[in-house]
């Protein structure tokens, strides 16, 4: 498989950033893409909503469908799949995207902040995968792809910021456990990380660095697509990252991808 054409994917947190571009990448082939996400009207601060990304997937070539989706919320989860099945016939691929953030140390760290971390991240993936799986299992080529790094346990990835080191975890132990129990039914169920900081919002979170310091959100777009038009069968529980995907896809120069070539770029999180 080359090609994303015909196929429907969920895409949590799509109105911009990594998301949105993953999605353009798949409209680009002619598919179909629900974007869920909360945006649903403009903010001064963040740009885009998912009309916005939904009008975009459409003018790329693909069917974008909006859904205003708060993925903490189970009914509303499982509102946005049934318009998504209602519409395009049924659910490819699941695209864990929406993630929130916060890399502040315990004292430091309000419960609220540590709640929305811990239901976006890491309970949010599993709920949409829960509702996806019976329409993931029906389709030909099922893939389940979340953004989420190699599981970690040494202590300098959790001193820092315990709270958003957890969450994030749990989406990487999430991914982990479900590809153990669908992997034999065929599901590819993996996840994708990416080698060097991404230009997006998430980067206002960390002091000291700016876009320039990352590269564009299309080398992330780039290596999920890779990934989601592999073969299924077989494929599943493996940690990727993106420069490795494209590597093995035969794309080697990354300088394209970088948003400033003069300033150094700057490795993320979890990685060593």
């Amino acid at each position: 498989m080359a090609t994303l054409a015909g196929k429907t994917l969920f895409i949590t947190g799509a109105s911009r950033g990594i998301g949105l571009a993953i999605a353009l990448r798949a409209a680009r082939d002619g598919a179909n893409v629900a974007i869920a996400a909360k945006s649903a009207v403009p903010n001064p601060k963040l740009a885009g909503t998912i009309h916005t990304a939904a009008d975009a997937v459409t003018a790329a070539g693909g069917q974008g469908l909006a859904l205003k989706c708060d993925i903490r919320e189970e009914d509303e989860v499982k509102t946005a799949v049934a318009a998504t099945v209602d519409r395009f016939g049924g659910i490819d691929i699941l695209v864990n995207n929406a993630s929130a953030i916060w890399l502040r140390g315990a004292l430091d760290t309000p419960m609220k902040r540590f709640d929305l971390m811990s239901q976006v991240n890491s309970r949010g993936s599993f709920l949409c995968a829960q509702i996806c799986l019976p329409h993931l299992l029906r389709s030909s080529n099922p893939h389940i792809l979340t953004l989420a790094p190699p599981p970690s346990l040494d202590p300098k990835w959790w001193a820092p910021h315990t709270g958003y080191t957890l969450a994030k975890m749990g989406m990487s132990f999430v991914t982990l456990g479900l590809a153990a129990e669908f992997g034999p039914q065929g599901v590819a169920i993996n996840a994708l990380w990416p080698r060097t900081l991404i230009a997006t919002e998430a980067l206002n979170m960390i002091p000291g660095v700016s876009a320039g310091n990352g590269r564009k959100p299309e080398i992330m777009a780039d290596a999920a697509h890779a990934v989601l038009t592999r073969s299924a069968k077989g494929f599943s529980g493996n940690f990727l990252i993106d420069d490795e995907v494209l590597a093995e896809a035969g794309v080697t120069d990354l300088s394209g991808y970088a948003v400033d070539p003069s300033q150094p770029l700057l490795p993320d999180l979890f990685l060593d």
